[in-house]
């Protein structure tokens, strides 16, 4: 390394200003300093990556969350952000997706699945098997009822033209693919994307 006039006064005056500054007391401000910084808020938070849930461009996004994750115990979201390693973002949120954490702790946000019985006015929480179940069992005696084997030349057909589906964009590829699977295997013709719609 050649050591020109310029270079030498750079060094020189760096280290002047240097000991300049522990003379007059300033080294022991570093230390106090470094005392005085809390601890970075997520450092103990476990980190889920999840997919935003708003539209169908599907972000991804980091969930941050305290809790020792035992069995019956409930963890507390403390932070939600942008994912910078996902290729649809790359750590960039819009509006609607910075505010989820406002969203998670909402006291009007729905946690159970809510049920209206014919005639009633009142929507009442009840259990996901019973909402499975009840899904699932309209499903099956609509495709009974509704089930068309062959068309009118006597060709086989097997549609299921009563019934459709939108699937949500903001699932996988692989995710995509098994829904379509299972919707055409019900012989459901009427099925889309959230993403085209």
């Amino acid at each position: 390394m050649q050591l020109t006039r310029r270079r030498f006064l750079k060094i020189t005056g760096a280290g002047l200003a240097a000991s300049t500054c522990g003379v007059l007391g300033f080294a022991a401000a570093g230390v106090a300093l470094a005392a005085a910084v809390r601890p970075f808020k997520l450092e103990h938070a476990s980190e889920t990556r999840n997919t935003c849930t708003y539209c169908s461009v599907a972000c991804g996004i980091l969930i941050y969350s305290l809790g020792d994750r035992a069995k019956n115990a409930r963890s507390d979201i403390i932070h939600i952000e942008g994912d910078p390693d996902h290729p649809v973002n790359r750590g960039t949120l819009c509006p609607k997706g910075s505010a989820l954490l406002d969203i998670v702790h909402a006291p009007t946000r729905l946690t159970a699945p809510r049920y209206r019985a014919p005639g009633s006015a009142v929507f009442k929480p009840v259990s996901w098997d019973f909402a499975l179940d009840r899904i699932a069992r309209l499903m099956k005696e609509d495709r009974d009822k509704n089930f068309i084997a062959k068309n009118q030349r006597g060709v086989t057909v097997n549609r299921w033209t009563s019934t459709g589906m939108l699937a949500a964009s903001a699932g996988s590829s692989e995710t995509g693919y098994l829904t379509w699977k299972v919707v055409r295997s019900l012989g459901m013709v009427v099925f889309d994307n959230q993403a085209r719609v």
